[in-house]
């Protein structure tokens, strides 16, 4: 603890756990929930949109989706989140974090709602219509990533903080929970009203009418938990950090937390006259000096994650269907599809995705977030490579609930590991000023990742098939487990230690932990 740190911030960085904090979780948790939601749902409902949309009269097989479609579906939310993290991301240092909070949200809630009413005359114009409004869906998501970690970094203690951060983000595994919920029972309703054939009986039969509504209710309901929480970020007030140290406001910062910590804070507003050199900014030598490579270890780390992340939630149901844990289409009708797949991926969620990122909330603050990232990587690798290598072991009908286990366990390990640390991390260890931005870059790294694996994996496995592109992603998760040692350890520190801002104060130029 530095003794020249402001009042307000030493009172956040020592305030035992309080009512505030559950309520600052629930209300950035939900925009979290609605995130994951929002981009996972997708992979539920795709090859329902290519039976509606691209049966053809009397084939033999069932309609799918052309594969440039499918990439297009599946990818352009990544591309609106990268947008909108970046944006958002640097939007956050200027104005500060509350005031674009409530945007994203609203952008997230009528984008969900004109996602499901997607309209058009004939195929390619309902699938135009959809990839629109789901890049402004993934641009209000991608604002979410930098504002709610900035917001839960600053208004925690820093003994509990890991935890805190990663409860926020635990919350997408609720959310793609909900989406195989809600796609379970909205095609168990459609299905027990609108009974039809599957595909071998008849073909034409086989898709009803009706089931262009699932999917459409399907999309539409991520609006509901979002606009739930919008009001009460709207009357969130902005945090300490940012008023004190960026707007250079150290009355308002004392007033605003003297309300939220229930005591009497000095201003002290003279112990911000810093001196101007010190503020450097993000293009700078001295920037790139101090963070350069953490900002390297965070950007390359989430790149890698999410390369091998995002290809396997998306492409969960090629893959069961590779080894047969989801019957042929063939032998299916349309709603029984949706049903099948959105029950095969609620169970890996349920047995792996949920209890991985919980492990990560109750231990982060014990064991640290560069063990947890460290572990998570290794083990992916290695459950990767076990899958990958005897890959046709695990397709013969007696082994594929070893395939699953080992599939799951690649989940577990990702979201007990990399793919919460590499959201906590860049909350903590960037200057307040830099925060917000240098959060939204990393996160935009990893939604490039994203978008490699959306569109890259759906043509490697075309191409080269599963086997490989499992040994692919395994290499991946090896070089993600290297670059984890460019990321420095944050546990126990306050957010000024950690950034070097409290040597800053005093003048001097030691570097950051």
């Amino acid at each position: 603890m530095v003794k020249d740190q402001l009042q307000v911030l030493n009172a956040l960085d020592v305030a035992k756990t309080q009512w505030y904090h559950f309520t600052a979780i629930i209300i950035a948790s939900m925009g979290f929930f609605t995130d994951a939601y929002d981009l996972f749902c997708i992979s539920l409902v795709t090859k329902l949109l290519g039976r509606i949309y691209y049966h053809k009269e009397g084939d033999s097989t069932p309609g799918t989706l052309p594969s440039n479609v499918s990439a297009a579906i599946n990818g352009v939310a990544f591309c609106g989140t990268l947008a909108g993290q970046l944006f958002f991301g640097w939007l956050g240092d200027k104005m500060g974090r509350k005031r674009v909070y409530g945007m994203t949200l609203l952008l997230m809630v009528i984008s969900s709602v004109a996602s499901g009413l997607s309209f058009g005359s004939d195929s390619k114009s309902v699938m135009a219509t959809l990839c629109f409004f789901r890049f402004w869906l993934g641009f209000g998501i991608g604002g979410d990533y930098p504002l709610s970690a900035t917001i839960m970094s600053e208004y925690t203690n820093k003994k509990t903080r890991g935890a805190f951060i990663a409860s926020v983000f635990a919350m997408q595994g609720f959310g793609i929970l909900a989406g195989g919920m809600i796609a379970i029972m909205v095609s168990a309703v459609f299905k027990a009203y609108y009974p039809a054939p599957s595909y071998e009986i008849d073909a034409n039969l086989s898709t009803v009418p009706e089931a262009d509504y699932i999917w459409r209710i399907i999309l539409m309901f991520g609006a509901f938990p979002a606009l739930l929480t919008y009001y009460w970020r709207t009357k969130m007030p902005e945090t300490a950090r940012y008023t004190a140290l960026v707007a250079k406001n150290a009355k308002q910062a004392a007033a605003d937390m003297s309300k939220v910590l229930q005591v009497d804070l000095e201003s002290e507003p003279e112990k911000l006259q810093q001196k101007k050199g010190n503020e450097f900014g993000l293009f700078t030598t001295r920037f790139f000096n101090r963070h350069g490579p953490h900002l390297l270890g965070t950007t390359s780390t989430w790149f890698l994650l999410d390369i091998a992340f995002y290809s396997q939630n998306l492409f969960q149901k090629d893959i069961f269907s590779a080894i047969g844990w989801i019957p042929k289409a063939k032998t299916m009708n349309a709603i029984e599809e949706v049903y099948k797949i959105a029950r095969a991926q609620t169970l890996i969620t349920l047995c792996s995705t949920v209890p991985g990122y919980w492990f990560t909330v109750a231990l982060i603050d014990k064991i640290g977030r560069f063990k947890i990232q460290l572990m998570g990587f290794f083990f992916m690798t290695i459950f990767m490579f076990a899958l990958a290598i005897p890959y046709h072991h695990w397709t013969l009908p007696n082994n594929r609930i070893g395939f699953v286990i080992m599939y799951s366990l690649t989940f577990f390990f990702a979201n007990f590991g990399p793919n919460a640390t590499t959201f906590v991390v860049p909350a903590e260890i960037f200057p307040a000023r830099l925060r917000s931005t240098c959060h939204g870059i990393s996160a935009a790294s990893g939604k490039a990742g994203a978008m490699v694996g959306a569109f890259g994996f759906l043509y490697a496995a075309d191409a080269i098939g599963v086997k490989k592109s499992l040994m692919i992603l395994a290499f991946i998760n090896f070089l993600g487990m290297l670059f984890t040692f460019l990321v420095p350890e944050s546990k126990g520190k306050s957010l000024e230690e950690i950034s070097g801002e409290a040597d800053q104060e005093k003048g001097t130029e030691t570097q950051s932990g």
